[in-house]
């Protein structure tokens, strides 16, 4: 049974956690999976800031993060990631085998697992929640609804688009085999993804779950979608939307490690501001991504601010539809060269932003330590110009307004810094700045921009989720498909996710990103950046996740 990609064993045992670097809160905290016993809860009841309410509480028709903070202490996935890592690892499933061509996945299941409502958890379960979500109709296959599913998965079971899932049998009560319909990188991580979470195949029959309509542009949902059941550590309590609020309590019958807390109170509050004012007048004990000017003064008072690996990048966009001086690739290149990325790092972004050198960070598989350097250089920025006929280059470079992200906290205050690096290179800048949500994201679909910014979470740590996300297809806001190996990249992508083998795949998307960064170029890796979570001193065992609050778990934490 594999263990993660490349090694073999079990997952049973405890992981213990050092704190280092402020990952952990507590010294060592024992994994919740896999073991029974509760040592020693805390008790107590803690309420934390979320910055929206839930869309729904069916995780499956979710893409939001507020929802997915609530459902991942409701439900266990088939995988999960190890906490604190980017490691995949068992939770319902103790251990799983792939078959030499990758069409097959073995799943051999946690015996002895109840769901709150009473009902047993086995293989026929597995294959109901696949079966079900196979299977929706109409207003469910709709994009906004099942987005996970049409984004990663594809079509559904009237065959109407092709589907990477074929099928799920059981073998026998504790066994499971899911097939897909060709070799995938991404499927087994894509399982622990919080949309495709096990539900109680029984609750799901009572509450009508695929019964969603649609009104006008938007959608209705069923009762389940408000009364989930799964098998995670808590369970919900109540939602009160009137007070907004939702409350968990803990789920006494939970197969793992019990919950330490009784209660967990999230409170919606949709202003940064106005969550920093409750932590400190005391209304909640934590809330997510705190501002990084108020990190040093967060500590100074007294709270704990954790930050998490980065698990993001930041990067400067090429376009490549409307100035054709961008597809020379020595002007590209003297675009890279001209941009002091260690500066920017160290004056722009928060405590612990690391320099990109390529378009993953190095906890994604297929990353290369030997990819092609940009260091610095002005004058040879350029002498690459003059070379490519371009020794006055115009361009435009547009920045994103009424927005900041963790990857990207001042879109000005970078923006302006990376066109003094340009303009100091003899580089021409006009400024284009548009809303975030008001015409920018619209504009670079349209491929207006020569030069953006822009940045991205990681959902899963590989490389398809990333490259593979930017380029895989030659119509993206970079515009590779104006350049006349657009397509031969996106195909080398395709290839290196459909191979089977994981060390030729290891090896298949090193030499890719060793392309992108020397031959293509089709942007600038400018920065990784780590997000944080802050909390008052009182609480402990909390476990920051490189994937942030969507595979962060509440299950060890205590309030003392």
């Amino acid at each position: 049974m594999v263990q993660a990609r490349t090694t073999r064993g079990r997952w049973l045992a405890a992981v213990c956690l050092v704190s280092v670097a402020s990952l952990v809160l507590t010294g060592c905290v024992q994994s919740q999976r896999g073991r029974h016993p509760a040592a020693g809860r805390g008790g107590g009841t803690l309420t934390f800031g979320l910055e929206g309410q839930p869309k729904v509480f069916d995780p499956f028709y979710a893409a939001d993060g507020p929802t997915f903070v609530v459902t991942h202490q409701l439900f266990n996935n088939l995988v999960t990631f190890k906490p604190g890592t980017t490691e995949l690892t068992g939770e319902l499933a103790s251990g799983y085998e792939i078959s030499p061509d990758g069409l097959s996945y073995t799943f051999h299941l946690r015996k002895g697992v109840t769901f709150t409502d009473g009902t047993g958890f086995d293989a026929t379960t597995v294959c109901k929640n696949f079966a079900r979500w196979y299977g929706q109709t109409g207003a469910g296959q709709a994009e906004a609804v099942s987005q996970y599913w049409v984004d990663n998965v594809g079509g559904f079971s009237d065959g109407k688009m092709p589907s990477l899932y074929s099928s799920c049998a059981v073998q026998d009560p504790s066994t499971a085999i899911v097939r897909v319909s060709r070799t995938s990188s991404q499927f087994l991580e894509l399982l622990a993804e919080a949309p495709f979470a096990i539900q109680s195949p029984t609750a799901m029959d009572a509450g009508h779950a695929n019964d969603v309509r649609r009104q006008g542009g938007s959608f209705t949902f069923p009762p389940y979608s408000s009364t989930p059941v799964g098998t995670g550590p808590f369970k919900l309590f109540r939602d009160d939307v009137t007070n907004k609020t939702i409350e968990l309590v803990r789920n006494d019958g939970y197969w793992g490690d019990k919950a330490k807390l009784d209660k967990l109170v999230f409170k919606v509050i949709g202003d940064e501001t106005v969550r920093k004012q409750e932590l400190q007048s005391g209304g909640i004990d934590g809330y997510d991504l705190p501002s990084p000017a108020d990190w040093a003064p967060l500590e100074t008072d007294g709270y704990q601010v954790l930050k998490r690996p980065a698990f993001d990048l930041l990067y400067l966009g090429l376009g490549q539809k409307n100035n054709p001086a961008l597809r020379e690739l020595k002007v590209r290149q003297a675009i890279a060269y001209a941009i002091n990325r260690r500066q920017l790092v160290k004056t722009q972004l928060p405590e612990g932003a690391l320099v990109a050198t390529q378009f993953q960070p190095s906890s994604v598989d297929g990353y290369a330590n030997d990819v092609r350097a940009y260091d610095y250089d002005p004058v040879k920025a350029r002498q690459l110009l003059a070379e490519a006929g371009k020794p006055n280059l115009t361009v435009n470079f547009y920045w994103p307004s009424e927005v900041t992200r963790p990857y990207m906290p001042s879109p000005h205050d970078i923006y302006t810094a990376i066109t003094n690096d340009l303009r100091a290179a003899g580089i021409t800048v006009n400024a284009v700045t548009r809303p975030w949500n008001g015409g920018y994201l619209a504009a670079l679909d349209q491929g207006s921009a020569d030069l953006f910014l822009l940045g991205w979470f990681g959902d899963i740590p590989v490389t398809a989720n990333w490259s593979g996300q930017f380029f895989g297809d030659p119509d993206n806001r970079f515009g590779t498909g104006n350049s006349p190996w657009g397509q031969q990249l996106a195909n080398m992508l395709r290839r290196a996710d459909a191979d089977p083998d994981p060390a030729r795949r290891t090896s298949d998307y090193q030499d890719i990103n060793r392309k992108i960064m020397a031959e293509y170029l089709p942007g600038v890796p400018l920065a990784h950046s780590p997000p944080a979570i802050v909390f008052k001193k009182n609480v402990t065992g909390f476990v920051p996740s490189p994937m942030t609050s969507s595979e962060e778990s509440y299950g060890p934490v205590s309030v003392s």
